[in-house]
């Protein structure tokens, strides 16, 4: 059992010390793993520098250095040294005297003398078929002993989390992709909240009138930290988002976080749902199209994808309420959570642009893979058309089409406020434009950077995606 329990410990210990080594190569992650474990490391860094000084290359180092300096050859390097700047100086006909020549002599001579031993100690010490004591040898070393090992664990905490996910890819790609997300997400809201904040807009005289007076106003100010510095006001409103709680808005005295919530998740529904209907229509007739390049299908299916890019979204849903609504009475003109027509037409609106992009990036996707080495390789060795295309094709097509996906679900939830607008859809798009217009900073930064967490953690999952559609992927996260 506790040869057992030696043997695990032995193995965490390799483990720990070669992913230390891997990250102490890597410039984007050394400096972290030194500040997060910045007690452990002094005290391998002390330990080091101790043994560094009895290790074989310090030894070697000091005998060669003595043995160059009885040889003279340092002599002989200031002598020619002297005469050589002493040459070059005559030629430019400068004057300079005999003490500054000899500085320039004898700084020349100890970066060269200083090279050829270090020269000469490597080339010794590989010929004896020994190394050089490094920082990284000092930490396998200790880490080897359970002791240090166990008394390291509370100081260097962070540092040994920081190895668990270096030395898993998978996890480590996941955690580096989120924490990219929250420097993205910390982005939106410095931009957003600069923007607003420069903004020639007034929310005191937007919502008290004009009629109100500068006390009213400055009340007002007050009241909502708008007199309070640049930096103070951009801390307050991060903390808020942060904490979900953003206070209250200036019109109407609401709740922001409440009525976001509320909100929120009908845009988030609308959009998803518009998603599916996309891919369940644009995918198909992608790969319908590419297998039949050239055909009735594929101009007939490419020539209605681009009127789907071209439409504006707006237009279309006027065109659909005048027609489906108001001429036909099929369907309601605003939306209504009770009733599950009303959300036909804002899905098949929000969806038409996305359904096009992905149906023609589906079909170019697709054809320039089944044109590849591999595909003819499956043909020749009798797969029928089914199996290549499926196991083969498609999936390898995926990549940009994911991308695409990523990207149009970030635009449809960004850019939903006109679908809302026109199907009287109370979600967080319309709340953010009736917000602008005042400003109400706090509301439409709560309305922004929740979207945008949102869009990030969707960035998030398409780079997962990426790492299980594509080997190529994988292989390049266990190398780095």
């Amino acid at each position: 059992m506790g040869g057992t329990e030696a043997a695990g410990t032995n193995r965490l210990a390799n483990t720990i010390s070669t992913t230390y080594r891997k990250i102490l190569l890597n410039p984007s992650y050394k400096y972290f793993l030194l500040l997060l474990g910045a007690p452990v490391n002094l005290v391998v860094f002390l330990i080091y520098m101790v043994q560094s000084k009895k290790d074989a290359y310090s030894t070697l180092r000091t005998k060669i250095e003595d043995r160059l300096l009885a040889s003279g050859y340092r002599d002989q390097l200031l002598a020619d040294n002297k005469e050589q700047l002493l040459r070059k100086h005559t030629f430019f006909k400068q004057n300079v005297s005999e003490d500054k020549l000899r500085r320039e002599a004898e700084a020349m001579t100890k970066a060269q003398f200083q090279s050829a031993v270090d020269e000469q100690t490597r080339r010794e010490l590989l010929l004896e078929g020994r190394n050089r004591l490094t920082y990284a040898d000092t930490f396998a070393a200790l880490i080897q002993n359970p002791i240090f090992l166990a008394i390291s664990v509370i100081p260097g905490l962070l540092m040994y989390i920081l190895i668990f996910l270096y030395s898993r890819p998978y996890l480590k790609y996941i955690v580096e992709r989120i924490v990219m997300s929250v420097f993205v997400i910390f982005g939106v809201a410095v931009l957003v909240f600069t923007i607003l904040h420069l903004s020639p807009f007034n929310p005191a005289a937007n919502i008290l009138g004009e009629t109100a007076t500068k006390e009213q106003i400055a009340a007002f100010n007050h009241m909502h930290g708008l007199d309070q510095p640049y930096l103070t006001q951009l801390w307050n409103n991060i903390k808020g988002i942060a904490t979900f709680d953003l206070g209250k808005s200036f019109a109407g005295n609401e709740e922001i976080t409440s009525s976001i919530a509320r909100k929120f998740p009908i845009t988030l529904t609308l959009t998803v749902i518009s998603l599916i209907f996309a891919l369940m229509i644009a995918i198909p007739i992608g790969i319908i199209s590419a297998t039949k390049r050239n055909s009735f299908f594929d101009y007939t299916f490419m020539f209605i994808a681009l009127l789907g890019l071209s439409i504006p979204n707006f237009w279309q849903g006027l065109i659909f309420i005048l027609n489906f609504s108001i001429k036909l009475q099929w369907l309601p003109a605003t939306f209504n959570p009770e009733n599950w027509l009303s959300i036909i037409m804002p899905v098949i609106v929000l969806g038409t642009g996305l359904t096009a992009a992905v149906a023609r990036m589906t079909r170019s996707s697709t054809l320039e893979v089944i044109n590849e080495d591999y595909i003819i390789t499956a043909r020749a060795k009798g797969l029928n058309k089914r199996q290549i295309l499926h196991k083969h094709a498609v999936r390898n097509a995926l990549i940009p089409i994911i991308t695409v996906i990523g990207l149009q679900f970030g635009g449809m939830l960004g850019g939903s406020a006109v679908t809302e607008k026109v199907f009287n859809i109370s979600g967080i798009g319309s709340y953010i434009v009736d917000k602008q217009f005042i400003p109400d900073i706090p509301a439409i930064m709560g309305g922004v950077v929740y979207t945008a967490i949102t869009i990030s953690l969707v960035n998030v999952i398409i780079d997962i995606l990426y790492a299980f559609f594509d080997p190529r992927i994988r292989s390049k996260m266990k190398q780095y």
